[in-house]
């Protein structure tokens, strides 16, 4: 924030940060998992949905594979 003026890249950079720590604390479960993922994907830009998706994988991938295969599909 500047000037009272929010930059757009700093709050959706706050959102993709959001998503991931939302993701990391309900990842023991794989339906609210699943729920949270779908979530993330409607509210980020595409730009987001890139860099989550490469996180995703970098951190889920052994835990979640046909959970992300699932979402990022049709991402």
């Amino acid at each position: 924030m500047k000037n009272g003026i929010v930059n757009p890249v700093d709050s959706n950079n706050a959102m993709l940060e959001y998503v991931k720590t939302i993701l990391l604390k309900v990842s023991f479960d794989k339906q609210l998992f699943e729920k949270e993922l779908k979530k993330a994907l409607e509210a980020l830009i595409d730009e987001e949905i890139d860099e989550l998706r490469n996180w995703c994988y970098s951190q889920f991938s052994d835990v979640h594979p046909r959970v992300l295969e699932r979402c990022f599909i049709t991402a």
